[in-house]
C-alpha cells in the first residue's frame, strides 16, 4: 500500500471528523473507495495518537473537555517566553513539545516555520498542532495516559521515542534548583530523560518565579541541559548560577 496514499487519507479523515463531528466507517469506505477493514485500521492508527474516538461502526471527535486545556488563556509572561524559544527552532527542524502550561504557548509560533516534524506526549498539544495551517508532520508518543500531568508517559512512550531522534526538546519545569537542574512534583521522570536523551539541544522554559524553587524530583541535570528561557525578572545572582553550569540562558521580556 502506497504510504503517501494512506497518511493523505488519514488526513482527510480527520478533516472530515472536524467537520462533522462523527464519521461512520461505511461512510469513509465509500467515499475513500476502500475497504472497511483499511477504514478500521486508519481510525485504530488515528485513535492512538489520540486525534479522534472509535465508537462502534466509526469514531467521534476528541471531545471538548479533553483539549479544554489548550483553549484556556495562557498568561502573557508564559506568551513571552514562548515567543522567545521559538526564535530557537529552524525551518525544517525536528522538535518534541512536552506537555505543560508554557510550552504550549509555542504553538501558535509554528505557523511560522516550515518543514517541521513535531513530537508531543499530550493530547491537547496534538490537536492543536494538526491544526496549523502550516501542517507540521505530527509525531505523538502514545503511552500510558498520566492524569496527574496531563501526557502520555510509560515504557512505551520512551520506545516510541527513541525510534527517532530529535533537534531541539522544549519542556517546562515546577522549579530549578540552581544547584542540580530542574526539579517536578511527578515522580515519572523518565519520559523526560528519554526525550532530552534523543534530543541534541534541550531548552527548558519557566517563569523566574521558579528559580530556585527546590522540589523533592530531579527531572534533568544542568549537564543534560542547553539552554534556560525565562522573564527579565531573574534575579542577577541566579542568572550568574545558572550560566556557570553552562548553560545559556535567553530572557524574555517580562508581561504581567
Amino acid at each position: 500500500m502506497n504510504k503517501r496514499n494512506t497518511q493523505q487519507r488519514r488526513h482527510s479523515i480527520i478533516s472530515i471528523l472536524n467537520e462533522q463531528g462523527e464519521v461512520s466507517v461505511d461512510e469513509l469506505s465509500l467515499r475513500f473507495e476502500t475497504s472497511e477493514v483499511t477504514i478500521r485500521k486508519d481510525l485504530a492508527e488515528l485513535e492512538k495518537t489520540g486525534l479522534l474516538l472509535r465508537r462502534y461502526g466509526g469514531a467521534v471527535a476528541i471531545p471538548d473537555e479533553v483539549t479544554q486545556q489548550f483553549s484556556a488563556k495562557i498568561a502573557p509572561n508564559k506568551l513571552s517566553i514562548a515567543k522567545a524559544a521559538a526564535q530557537l527552532i529552524k525551518d525544517h527542524n525536528r522538535i518534541i513539545i512536552d506537555s505543560g502550561t508554557t510550552t504550549s504557548g509555542l504553538i501558535a509560533e509554528l505557523n511560522q516555520k516550515r518543514g517541521l516534524v513535531v513530537m508531543t506526549n499530550a493530547l491537547h498539544l496534538a490537536n492543536a498542532i494538526h491544526e496549523l495551517e502550516n501542517e507540521p508532520t505530527l509525531l505523538m508518543t502514545g503511552g500510558t495516559w498520566d492524569p496527574h500531568s496531563e501526557s502520555f508517559q510509560g515504557q512505551v512512550a520512551e520506545q516510541v521515542l527513541r525510534s527517532y531522534n530529535f533537534d531541539q526538546l522544549f519542556i517546562g519545569a515546577d522549579g530549578i534548583d540552581l544547584a542540580r537542574g530542574t526539579t517536578t512534583f511527578n515522580e515519572l521522570t523518565g519520559l523526560s530523560k528519554v526525550m532530552a536523551e534523543v534530543s541534541r539541544e534541550v531548552i527548558v522554559m519557566v517563569d523566574s518565579d521558579k528559580i530556585g524553587k527546590r522540589i523533592p524530583n530531579l527531572e534533568l541535570p544542568w549537564s543534560k541541559i542547553s539552554v534556560l528561557v525565562t522573564d527579565a525578572r531573574i534575579e542577577e545572582s541566579a542568572l550568574k548560577q545558572i550560566t556557570e553550569q553552562g548553560v545559556k540562558v535567553i530572557l524574555a521580556p517580562y508581561s504581567p
